[in-house]
């Protein structure tokens, strides 16, 4: 086996990010009863995504995005591409859809990776493996998402590396992690051959300082300070079913 082996990863289900920008002219410009018509199906359609997410099929997320990259996010587990391109398709049937457009989106699969994994086991047999292989989105306040990728340049070359060197280095960076416990929800979505960067991260926090202060340290992490690249940060306040009226009040 080369030094430089693969690692195998844990996969659990499919991630779409869809991130919508809203035509706020077009949208104050319709009717009282065409706004109307297009909340409503919105709302129907979040109706149906809660009952997918209790019949433990899936789950899904809403935010209300900051900033001019977009002013809606959706985040959508399932446990099939085939579902995604469904909801994808059924989203873009409905009038709300027609007020709205994607500027960005994100495909990529919850991953685990296997470092810390005990040969001979099965992890997928642990409640805990499952539970972050086939998660429930929390309802919490704040979300922030942002691709990355490891460095493949000169001396900073993640993929030559050993997998000891590999393993002792994200040891060290999912200890930083765990000091933010109960206060972020952190889902891995593993893009490579799915979309442009070779990783989309999502993370949870009620309180928006907590999403600062967790990427802040671990960039002095030597795996970000030295092998990372990151993308587009986008970040976003929960919307809820009773919050989309008034968001979209004119």
């Amino acid at each position: 086996m080369a030094d430089n082996e693969a690692l195998l990863t844990l996969e659990g289900w499919f991630s779409y990010h869809d991130f919508r920008k809203l035509d706020w002219e077009k949208w104050k410009a319709a009717s009282a009863e065409e706004r109307q018509t297009a909340i409503e199906q919105l709302l129907g359609l979040m109706k149906e995504w809660e009952e997918n997410q209790t019949a433990g099929k899936g789950s899904t997320a809403t935010y209300a995005m900051l900033g001019h990259k977009a002013d809606l996010g959706f985040m959508f587990l399932r446990e099939t591409m085939q579902e995604l391109n469904e909801i994808k398709t059924t989203f873009n049937k409905t009038r709300f859809a027609d007020f709205t457009r994607s500027d960005y989106s994100y495909i990529s699969v919850v991953e685990l990776s296997n470092y810390v994994n005990n040969p001979g086991e099965d992890p997928k047999a642990n409640p805990h493996v499952r539970e972050r292989l086939y998660p429930n989105l929390p309802k919490w306040q704040h979300l922030c998402f942002y691709p990355m990728n490891k460095k493949r340049s000169g001396d900073d070359n993640w993929y030559m590396m050993t997998m000891e060197q590999r393993r002792e280095l994200m040891k060290a960076h999912g200890m930083t992690g765990r000091k933010y416990a109960g206060r972020i929800k952190q889902i891995i979505g593993g893009s490579i051959g799915y979309d442009d960067w070779e990783w989309g991260v999502t993370l949870f926090a009620n309180d928006p300082l907590d999403l600062k202060r967790i990427v802040y340290e671990m960039r002095f992490d030597e795996v970000s300070a030295r092998y990372g690249e990151f993308g587009t940060f986008l970040v976003g306040n929960l919307l809820t079913e009773e919050g989309v009226q008034s968001f979209l009040e004119v």
